[in-house]
């Protein structure tokens, strides 16, 4: 293993751009002078307040990094990243299951030694992201770089995660936050994420732009224009890490910490385009699938009226649309919007929804609940008993050829109380309750 003032001086070199670390490709960088992503980085500080020894040959380093406010990354400014943020961070509830996140947004990813989890998986760099008070995009990166210092590291992301107001993830919940917890766990340490809220980006991200393939680096490029060349590929970085404990040569870590420094401020472009629709609403989006994810994040957060407008957005973008995506989506807008209109007592308007829903070759399930909505809604809203006998008649045909024994007694059990009252109402001339 290289003693600390030669580890410093590797990596020094490491996070220094150059030839053949990862970049944004030549075409994404824009003409009149602004400087892209991967020459934003500042010289890593790695002095000696930034290496400490726990012991004898027992080496935690820190990497310093930050994209200046005038970095473009994609099509966007590095800046413009965190005007966003600091202007819509109101929305972060709505993307955190409520839990009242707040500034600071402390963005974290892990570079793990395998990726099957559980206790034989470490973390063995740690990257944390932050905006500065300048709008400039600050990353300080935690290398493990002997076993026997994981104590120390932990130890020091728990201040890092203690200055937060809440964290931010791709795919934590169900990986990263995990795997710390248990080295944490294992070390007889406080796991201080299990006190904050956590924003995982990956699933709101799935109902706003998922298309074939939902990673980071896809979306990066489908969202904020950002394209990688050089990068290295996933499978490889375990392997890169363990030739460095073998060998001491910090240079295989090179393309990883520069992969793990822009999939932090990939997340962080990702987040604040989140923030930024939850903010704006339904006149911000680009088009349907963007609408429906809209109306479905504040329909969770409770917000009725912007849920009402989203999905009218959405049904509306959609049926200008072409295709069997489209279809889907409108599909998806109108039962959003019925059951939306029906929290707010706009009964007329939700049947008007499930009646279109109807005719637009719904799947089965949503048929029937289409179905027993008209059946309800026309024997006590509309007090229409023959068109509640129809739905009612078609909602029970429906179940007898997809059985479903409680959807199945629920109906007969709707038609049988349609025909007393239609029976009484034949003899008496009053509508019974």
């Amino acid at each position: 293993m290289m003693d600390s003032a030669t580890l410093r001086d590797r990596l020094r070199e490491i996070v220094t751009p150059r030839t053949g670390s990862v970049r944004l490709k030549p075409d994404a960088t824009p003409s009149g002078g602004v400087s892209p992503v991967a020459s934003g980085f500042s010289t890593a500080v790695a002095s000696a307040e930034a290496v400490s020894r726990t012991e004898p040959n027992q080496v935690r380093t820190d990497v310093e990094g930050r994209v200046d406010p005038g970095a473009r990354y994609g099509r966007g400014l590095v800046g413009d990243f965190a005007a966003r943020m600091n202007a819509a961070a109101d929305g972060a509830p709505f993307i955190a299951s409520g839990a009242p996140a707040r500034l600071p947004l402390l963005f974290f990813d892990l570079e793990t030694t395998g990726l099957s989890g559980g206790a034989g998986t470490h973390a063995f760099l740690i990257g944390c992201g932050w905006f500065d008070d300048g709008g400039g995009f600050v990353t300080r990166q935690y290398l493990l770089a002997k076993f026997a210092g994981e104590r120390a590291l932990l130890t020091s992301v728990a201040g890092e995660f203690g200055r937060a107001g809440a964290l931010v993830s791709f795919n934590g919940k169900s990986f990263d936050a995990p795997v710390l917890e248990t080295r944490y766990l294992f070390h007889r340490l406080e796991w201080r994420g299990a006190h904050l809220p956590h924003v995982d980006v990956l699933h709101p991200a799935r109902r706003f732009w998922k298309e074939d393939e939902c990673s980071l680096m896809a979306l990066e490029r489908q969202v904020l224009g950002a394209t990688r060349t050089g990068d290295v590929s996933g499978f490889e970085i375990p392997e890169r890490y363990f030739r460095f404990v073998r060998t001491g040569d910090a240079q295989p870590l090179a393309a990883v910490l520069e992969h793990n420094r822009l999939d932090l401020l990939s997340l962080a472009g990702l987040t604040a385009r989140l923030l930024d629709l939850i903010r704006g609403g339904p006149d911000q989006v680009d088009n349907a699938r963007e609408a429906l994810a809209l109306g479905y994040v504040y329909a969770r957060g409770r917000d009725e009226v912007r849920a009402v407008g989203a999905y009218e957005r959405a049904a509306t973008l959609s049926a200008a649309a072409r295709g069997h995506g489209a279809g889907l989506i409108r599909i998806d807008a109108l039962r959003g919007l019925a059951l939306a209109y029906r929290r707010a007592r706009r009964y007329d308007d939700a049947a008007a929804c499930w009646t279109a829903l109807l005719g637009a070759g719904c799947q089965a399930n949503v048929e029937r609940e289409a179905l027993q909505a008209l059946a309800i809604h026309h024997e006590h809203r509309a007090r229409n008993l023959a068109s509640a006998k129809a739905f009612a008649l078609r909602n029970l045909t429906h179940m007898q050829s997809q059985p479903c024994p409680a959807w199945l007694r629920a109906a007969q059990q709707r038609l049988a109380r349609i025909e007393r009252k239609m029976s009484a109402y034949e003899s008496t001339g009053r509508l019974l309750d």
